[in-house]
């Protein structure tokens, strides 16, 4: 099987302004996966709605923010959450850090599950994966090149 990336599809306007704006994962409870986060992974808040059903994290350009799965529900979107019991589902979200060894530590320290340990890749990049409190996969990973 062949696949072109010179072909694309045309469109009647101009997408060219298209970006990522936020990754959210719906969660059954917004404070607890932000203290979470923060543990973990030294991430800071960017956000909090005065609800608490939604909040971002500061991760650089494009957030991680996490909302109540009730939010989604109400949008009349059926979902199913992240269960730690469960297999994750098939997304990851990867945090890029030079220490990889030290961010799997602390994540473990603070709750992670770990899946694998950190691993040099043939390329030179090292990488690991835990789950958070939630069940989804963290891959954590060092900056490539």
């Amino acid at each position: 099987m062949s696949i072109s990336f010179n072909s694309y599809r045309t469109f009647p306007c101009d997408h060219s302004d298209m970006k990522l704006g936020y990754i959210i994962i719906y969660v059954e409870n917004v404070p607890e996966t932000v203290a979470f986060y923060q543990r973990a992974f030294d991430l800071q808040v960017r956000f909090v709605h005065e609800s608490t059903l939604y909040a971002e994290m500061e991760t650089g350009q494009t957030a991680l923010a996490f909302s109540a799965i009730e939010d989604v529900v109400a949008n009349g979107i059926a979902a199913s959450p992240n269960r730690l019991d469960q297999l994750p589902g098939a997304f990851e979200i990867c945090l890029v850090n030079k220490d990889v060894q030290g961010v799997f530590d602390q994540a473990v320290q603070n709750g992670c599950v770990p899946l694998m340990n950190p691993t040099e890749k043939p390329w030179g990049q090292v990488v690991a994966y835990v789950r958070d409190l939630n069940g989804c996969l963290i891959e954590l990973a060092s900056p490539v090149g």
